[in-house]
């Protein structure tokens, strides 16, 4: 089947810089939509950012200027550089995409492939 594996996770100070990673991995066809999304100790999993194969983006409003999403298609990657960091971005940041593989050379699609997540932790 298909994975997603999340990495660059870590501590860093406020105002600090950190740059997470996915990659895709599997029988892979396409992939269409990928984000980043986020938890915080009991609170709901948030959107962060999320970018489509055009490469068109969006941004929750609380990273708006601060956080970038690019991706490469031909990688099968995504990426999250996430600048001028605030304790509240403190959350697992999980990677998530939109995939269709082949198991058994017949076509599948996931419309919610989840990575493990990544802890980030931004101290004050």
């Amino acid at each position: 089947q298909v994975q997603l594996v999340e990495s660059g996770g870590g501590l860093v100070q406020a105002g600090g810089s950190l740059r997470l990673s996915c990659v895709a991995s599997g029988t892979i066809f396409s992939i269409n939509a990928m984000g980043w999304y986020r938890q915080a100790p009991g609170k709901q999993r948030e959107l962060v950012a999320a970018v489509a194969r055009s490469g068109s983006t969006n941004y929750a409003d609380s990273v708006k200027g601060r956080f970038t999403i690019s991706r490469d298609n031909a990688r099968n990657r995504v990426y999250l550089q996430m600048n001028s960091l605030k304790p509240e971005d403190t959350a697992v940041y999980y990677c998530n995409a939109e995939i269709s593989y082949y198991e058994n050379y017949v076509r599948r699609d996931i419309s919610d492939c989840w990575g493990q997540g990544t802890q980030v932790t931004v101290s004050s």
